[in-house]
């Protein structure tokens, strides 16, 4: 489950509200783009801006400050407020906005939702904001009598893949998330659920993704100090399992966006010394991440690879009659089955004279403690004391 802080904007400033009414609107912080950097900063990866102002009006009215939170941060900024047509979408997303947010218009013009689907994919998002279960349109001033369910069931028929779900009723108070609505909507859609309204706690983010829900959004109770952002993002990737096996396709997003390549350099840490430098794909990080093995992508095979899995028995490494051994990691991690660490691991050989020396590295914690094994040593290696650190480098 991924979190999302969020900044709303009024008259240039960051305000939050009291169940969306304009008239409780509190400035929690003056500089909007020194807030997404302090978010930045805690750990955070992506932020939910909403103009507020451009909500109410049916146009955009904070685009240009958007536009300087996108550029002077590495955040994923998906914004919302006072989208309304093809032209506000395309500009929002050539600005650099990872996702567009469309309210108001999902009830009024699906049509247009379908577009933008057809077009942007999966960077279209809906946010559905309701009000004892009826959907409140124009910045929550106009109520509707379509159901919640109803609406949310339709856009998923459109192709939407993301819905951001608040229930006014909760949000800006700090009392919770309506649990009850977003588990209802969660099992009637197959949609990205990502809740907002009432986020405040540890046991907020815990009920939430104890629900199966895709991310949470938290505004007021970052700025009170209720909730602590660095803290909240960790029990977002610690409830999940392993770091690796919990990551989202957003947060993959972050490593490719520029490129569907990234190199892998595999360092020593204490020495500086670089082990090894390869490529990876989208695959093979996310295979390294979930499976503890670092795999890698070779370009010229187009397909994955892996270094030099240890043996299971002692085996001859060359003519010569070097032999290697079955290793473990320096913290003492087998190489069969999950490793101890849930970063991903590679093996490395080094070969002098007659001695092959090897070791496999989990790369959350250790280093290569390079252990040699002669032609008369068959025995496995037993797991050493860890004493420094090595660490692969995206």
């Amino acid at each position: 489950m991924i979190l999302l802080p969020a900044i709303d904007l009024h008259q240039g400033q960051c305000v939050r509200l009291l169940r969306g009414d304009y008239d409780t609107a509190q400035v929690v912080a003056a500089d909007p783009v020194e807030t997404a950097r302090a978010f930045e900063e805690q750990g955070a990866g992506w932020l939910h801006v909403v103009d507020l102002d451009g909500a109410k009006e049916g146009a955009p009215k904070n685009a240009e400050l958007i536009a300087q939170v996108v550029e002077r941060t590495g955040l994923q900024v998906e914004v919302g407020g006072g989208i309304r047509n093809m032209a506000t979408v395309d500009r929002y997303l050539e600005l650099g906005a990872a996702r567009v947010i469309l309210g108001s218009a999902a009830l009024r013009d699906p049509q247009f939702v379908a577009e933008a689907v057809k077009r942007y994919g999966k960077r279209v998002a809906v946010g559905i904001d309701a009000l004892g279960g009826k959907v409140a349109a124009e910045g929550w001033l106009e109520q509707s009598q379509v159901d919640y369910l109803e609406l949310a069931r339709r856009m998923e028929d459109l192709g939407v893949q993301y819905l951001i779900c608040t229930d006014i009723s909760q949000d800006g108070t700090l009392a919770g998330p309506n649990l009850t609505m977003l588990d209802q909507l969660n099992q009637a859609v197959s949609c990205h659920v990502v809740a907002s309204g009432g986020v405040s706690s540890l046991l907020d983010i815990v009920n939430l993704y104890d629900l199966g829900l895709y991310g949470a959004i938290a505004g007021k109770a970052l700025y009170t100090g209720a909730l602590d952002l660095r803290a909240a993002i960790a029990a977002c990737r610690r409830i999940g399992g392993e770091k690796g096996a919990g990551l989202s396709e957003d947060e993959l997003d972050l490593y490719f966006r520029k490129s569907d390549l990234i190199p892998a350099i595999i360092q020593d840490d204490d020495t500086g010394e670089v082990l090894m430098l390869a490529y990876m794909n989208r695959e093979s990080f996310r295979k390294s991440l979930e499976t503890g093995t670092t795999w890698f992508y070779s370009r010229s095979r187009r397909a994955l690879w892996n270094k030099g899995r240890p043996p299971a028995t002692p085996r001859p490494s060359s003519a010569s009659g070097r032999t290697a051994t079955t290793t473990h990691c320096c913290c003492g991690s087998s190489r069969r089955g999950r490793p101890a660490t849930p970063a991903a691991t590679a093996v490395f050989t080094k070969s002098f004279g007659d001695k092959e020396e090897a070791a496999w590295i989990c790369s959350g914690n250790c280093t290569p403690r390079w252990r040699a094994a002669g032609r008369k040593n068959k025995r496995a290696l037993t797991p050493a004391t860890c004493s420094r650190r090595a660490w692969i480098r995206f």
